[in-house]
């Protein structure tokens, strides 16, 4: 029984840079998650709230969860597999493979809740279930629209995207790299679109007169592959 708790702690640690770069996309999102399942400590909690900068915030979130042992660990990979997270962050399904793969035996249940089986997790990745036209538009399609992105980013996230001026002024905040921003500011229109956040709606969006971004920088949107 003692082996389990030590190899989610390991999983978790194994992947910490994975997930430090996939869970900043909305850092404070999964801090206001894994506190709600106090998954911090009090003064943890603060500690993280205080950090500025989302890669670092999302490191010390991981670090004070691996340090408050096998139960915290738990239950941190297990809001990661939860719907919200996987549904904020598509990148992050490949949590749910690496948990079955490397703690099968003590997660029988767990495996039995998912939609899927194990084998067609494995089977089909992710990225492949997410890359089709009409689907959610992926991780690596914002990153290239958002190096498309000119300074006139703001008046996209405004207008097109209907983003409040308050959310793109924390934004401008918490990046300093331009594409980061853009980034980020995608990033919040998926979170609020949710299932409505297809790479077609987004090429439309990004195609209106007044704010039109390139054909060629944005048709890759409308490919099936």
């Amino acid at each position: 029984m003692s082996e389990e708790p030590a190899a989610e702690i390991q999983l978790l640690r194994s992947q910490k840079a994975k997930l430090i770069e996939v869970l900043s996309a909305d850092a404070d999102f999964v801090l206001q998650h894994a506190d709600s399942l106090c998954l911090l400590s009090p003064h943890g909690y603060q500690q993280v709230k205080s950090c500025r900068v989302p890669t670092q915030k999302m490191t010390d979130l991981l670090d004070h969860v691996l340090q408050r042992g096998p139960e915290a660990a738990r239950g941190l990979l297990k809001l990661l597999k939860e719907q919200p997270m996987q549904e904020t962050f598509p990148m992050l399904s490949f949590v749910k493979d690496l948990q079955v793969d490397t703690l099968s035996t003590g997660n029988k249940e767990t495996m039995t809740k998912r939609k899927q089986t194990p084998e067609t997790q494995d089977l089909i990745p992710a990225k492949n279930k997410r890359s089709n036209g009409p689907g959610l538009v992926t991780e690596k399609q914002l990153m290239s629209v958002a190096r498309a992105v000119g300074r006139s980013w703001r008046e996209i996230g405004r207008m097109g995207l209907e983003i409040p001026s308050v959310k793109l002024e924390q934004i401008e905040e918490d990046h300093s790299s331009h594409t980061e921003r853009v980034f980020a500011m995608l990033r919040h229109w998926c979170t609020c679109q949710r299932e409505n956040a297809t790479a077609a709606h987004l090429h439309s969006l990004l195609s209106q007169d007044d704010w039109a971004l390139p054909p060629e920088s944005i048709d890759f949107l409308l490919e099936s592959d």
